[in-house]
This record gives structure tokens, sequence and C-alpha cells, in this order.
């Protein structure tokens, strides 16, 4: 059986792409900070059939991260497949709208990093021994063309107006650690590529997929996690240290 572990997987992107791979006949462990928000998401995955259980992972705590690696190898004695999905988007969390990047504080951006780069960077690191078991382990970091030099520097690029110096650079630095990982774990069964969802409605940008309803450019999670999956579902000769959005390759 193949085994995923998914992080911020008890809602949003994480939770459609965790259905989806448990469609598939994955065994899901299904990572959140929240331990009543995350049984309640993998409860209602066992409901509709998938081998889901809840681990609690935060991210930004090397203790939990550990302890989640200590409980998948009890558990499962390899991983499979990990998508590193959790994610904040501090400049627009309570704000009427998005500051500039002249405004944007360290705290705010000590924030963002620890949460979408460094915590990434160290659940890979913790995982990486339970998946050198795996025959073929596949590594799905969810990142965004709003991290991507090419758009951010296209002047025809509508969502370059976003604007977001915290978010927009934290995935930036993602996409250059998926490059990196890549190449280490060239020649090895691991593959490790970097795929952005597109615009999805998710609490991280405040419109909830309850609010998709007269959003136009806003897709729901289910249609959004396709190339997440398929990433994580790469045959042998699949790429590695690549990044895919709904179209396919994107430029870096």
């Amino acid at each position: 059986m193949t085994v995923a572990l998914i992080t911020g997987a008890n809602k949003g992107v994480g939770l459609a792409a965790a259905r989806r791979l448990g469609q598939l006949g994955v065994k899901i462990w299904l990572g959140a900070r929240s331990p009543e928000r995350g049984a309640i998401a993998a409860s209602a995955l066992r409901a509709e059939g998938i081998d889901a259980e809840y681990v609690q992972i935060d991210v930004t705590r090397a203790a939990s991260i550990q302890s989640a690696a200590n409980r998948i190898r009890a558990a499962s004695g390899v991983l499979d497949v990990l998508i590193n999905n959790a994610a904040v988007m501090s400049e627009v969390a309570g704000q009427a709208q998005t500051l500039k990047p002249s405004q944007v504080s360290g705290e705010i951006l000590q924030q963002i990093f620890s949460t979408n780069v460094l915590g990434p960077i160290a659940v890979i690191q913790a995982m990486l021994p339970l998946m050198r078991l795996s025959a073929a382990a596949r590594i799905v970091n969810v990142s965004s063309r709003l991290g991507s030099f090419a758009h951010q520097t296209d002047p025809n690029w509508g969502p370059r107006a976003v604007n977001q110096l915290g978010y927009s650079s934290s995935k930036a630095a993602l996409n250059m650690a998926t490059v990196l990982f890549a190449y280490e774990l060239r020649g090895t069964p691991v593959k490790v590529n970097a795929v952005t969802p597109g615009i999805v409605a998710t609490d991280l940008n405040g419109v909830g997929a309850r609010h998709l309803e007269g959003r136009p450019g806003y897709a729901a999670p289910g249609d959004a996690v396709e190339w997440i999956v398929r990433c994580a579902t790469l045959p042998e000769d699949g790429p590695s240290g690549g990044f895919f959005g709904l179209d396919g390759p994107l430029p870096w």
C-alpha cells in the first residue's frame, strides 16, 4: 500500500488532495496543527471509505515534526508520498487590503517564512529517511505562480498586481528548495516537484469554498488538485525538479 503524508490537510487544497489520493487506494496520514479539526477531517474521509488517520504536525515546530515522523515510522514503516501543503498568507489576514512591500514587518515575514519555507524543508529532512525506504517516493511542494520570477516580471501578467512581499518571496524560496532537493536526490527513487493549484477558493486567501459563487477565476479545491495528485503518483520515468500548474510545466 502507498502511504502519504499531507500537511495542512484538514481543509482546502490539502483535504481535496487527501480525498483524491485516498480514492486511489493510498493510505493517508492527514497532517494538521489542530487535533480537533484534524480528527474531524480524517473521520469524514473514513466515512467515505478512505484509509485516513490524523497525525498532529505543526511545521514550525521541530519536536512536532519529529513526533509525526516517529508515529508514521511506527505505524507504517515507510513513507511514499509527502505533500507539503501547509502555508500562510499573513499579509492579508485581518487587513482591509494587502500590505505593500514597504509596509510588511519583520515579524510578519518571519511568520510566513517559518511556515512556507523553513517548515517544508524541515518536514522533508525529517521524513526523508522514511522516504528512502520507498521504491518510488514522491515529494510535492505546493507552491504558487506568485513565486515565479518569469510571471512576476511579465508586465502583462495580471496577478503581479497582488505584489505580496512575504508570500511571493516565500514561494520563490520554496521553488528553489524544490530544485536543490531534486538535484541532491537525482538518481534515487525520490522525485521532488513543485505544483501550483492555481487561484483556489480557500481560507488561505479569505475566499472559502462556500463563497465561491460569484467569484470568477477562483476554482473549488477539488478541481485544483489534478497536478498535485499527478506529481504524487509519477511513474519511474516522470520528471523531478519541475514546476507545474493546471496547464502543465511552468517557468520558474
